[in-house]
């Protein structure tokens, strides 16, 4: 950044006034290619979001988080709670993940994908740009006095607020509660789900709360990520940055003047016409250096880099970069510490995908009942009895299900109280087994046996266990 500044502009944030008060922000409309790449994955991206929860794989919701009830659903694999490892485990690899990847690539994620920028900045600003029109607009009618015109603008624009806070909500409520009771609330008599109605329209108030007045600040004030980009970013870090020695040369910024030589002049390549300030969504001035409102949403590129074809100047004065490139007035490169990280990256995707899906859709336990020894058999068999626990994780019947001992094929399991075995979809069965072993086939007093589970003949997931006999020499 130029030398003269003097960073007064982190003593305080753009959208509080020197009085402690809310000063409102309205970024110009933009324009340009990163805009357009932006609004075509947030359409992308909108209709994953808003259509998962009604999306079912083999009767199963593609993503579930039921906190309370305790299940979940991720790309159609159910998880409960028996596979809190594998929840424990994937949140580790996503707090690694989300390091390497803002220590390479800064805030992209805030910018492209986060719901908030979404939701806000191809929503509800567009609500604004189609209503009040652009900056100027928007501002004159909010100093303008309450008439017919300005009444009719605001009510029409804060009922479409509302009415999509509504739809944000039950979506929102489908990840959690399901799509399924999330419909029964909608279609059933209101008496039968007062508790469901009433967390749609708090969560509605909420959603419209946070995208008709608390807005941009949702990134500067409440986000975590803003301030841990402070302690992870550095030199290297890719990010939205101003070429503060092109912009700057040696006589700074000056504004443009037709038929000049800025670089005979010693004038930088920016003409101060603050187009970057006007087009950004959290109202800081780029050129000042990285700062905690910056969420790299590109539009002061676009920006920036209309006004440099308009002056027939060289593009990119403001461009994804690190500080390092800027200081050394180098171009981007991928370099190797950035494949190395993607690569990390790319193996830990794959491992926690790995994790999701190697899982078995049925879990079996079997344990010896408490206080029950071995029984010698005549035939000169050792019997242990033990409790088993079958979970059916998938949303499907799980019928004709049957063990077999895979460790000790001589041996034996026979049921006690039942012939049949009918898992119910997502339910848990509990019976109890005796598991007979001839004595020949036994190596220790406390051997560990493994024990398959078959359904019409096929196995489906196996256990281990461990099975007590007398010491050798009996």
């Amino acid at each position: 950044m130029g030398v003269d500044n003097k960073e007064v502009f982190r003593d305080s944030i753009s959208t509080i006034d020197e009085q402690g008060k809310r000063s409102w922000i309205y970024p110009k409309k933009p324009k340009g290619k990163f805009y357009n790449y932006r609004t075509w994955l947030s359409v992308f991206l909108l209709t994953i979001l808003l259509s998962a929860p009604f999306i079912k794989i083999n009767g199963n919701q593609l993503f579930l988080f039921n906190v309370i009830e305790r299940k979940f659903n991720i790309l159609g694999f159910p998880f409960w709670p028996q596979d809190f490892y594998l929840l424990v485990i994937s949140m580790l690899i996503g707090v690694v993940f989300i390091t390497l990847f803002t220590v390479i690539y800064g805030r992209v994620f805030c910018g492209w994908v986060c719901p908030q920028t979404i939701f806000l900045e191809m929503v509800f600003r567009k609500i604004d740009y189609w209503i009040e029109g652009d900056k100027g607009a928007q501002k004159r009618l909010a100093k303008q006095e309450w008439n017919a015109d300005k009444i009719r603008k605001r009510v029409s624009k804060h009922i479409l607020y509302l009415l999509i806070s509504f739809i944000i909500s039950n979506v929102f409520l489908a990840y959690v509660i399901s799509s399924d009771k999330l419909l029964k609330i909608i279609t059933e008599p209101i008496s039968e789900h007062i508790g469901g109605f009433i967390s749609i329209w708090i969560f509605t108030g909420v959603f419209y709360f946070i995208f008709s007045w608390f807005r941009e600040q949702v990134c500067i004030i409440a986000c975590p990520y803003g301030r841990l980009q402070g302690v992870l970013l550095d030199n290297k870090s890719i990010i939205v940055a101003y070429d503060y020695i092109r912009g700057e040369a040696t006589k700074g910024r000056a504004k443009f003047r037709k038929n000049e030589n800025r670089a005979e002049e010693g004038k930088g390549d920016c003409i101060d016409c603050d187009q970057c300030v006007e087009v950004c969504p959290t109202g800081i001035d780029i050129r000042n250096g990285t700062q905690l409102e910056c969420v790299n949403c590109t539009a002061c590129m676009d920006a920036c880099d209309f006004m440099m074809v308009k002056t027939n100047q060289p593009k990119g004065l403001i461009r994804y970069a690190s500080e390092e490139n800027i200081e050394k007035n180098e171009p981007f490169v991928f370099n190797l510490r950035m494949k190395a990280y993607t690569a990390i990256l790319t193996i830990l995707v794959i491992v926690l995908i790995s994790l999701l899906t190697v899982r078995s859709s049925v879990q079996a336990n079997f344990f010896r009942v408490p206080g029950e020894l071995y029984q010698v058999k005549e035939n000169k068999s050792i019997s242990n009895v033990y409790t088993y626990k079958l979970v059916n994780k998938t949303s499907l019947d799980v019928d004709s299900l049957s063990f077999k001992l895979l460790s000790h094929p001589k041996g034996k399991i026979e049921l006690v109280g039942t012939d049949h075995i009918l898992l119910k979809t997502q339910a848990i069965f509990e019976g109890t087994v005796f598991v007979e072993i001839p004595k020949a086939d036994l190596e220790d007093s406390n051997e560990t046996i493994k024990i398959g589970i078959y359904k019409n003949g096929e196995e489906i997931t196996s256990t281990k266990t461990h099975f007590l006999s007398p010491k050798n020499g009996w």
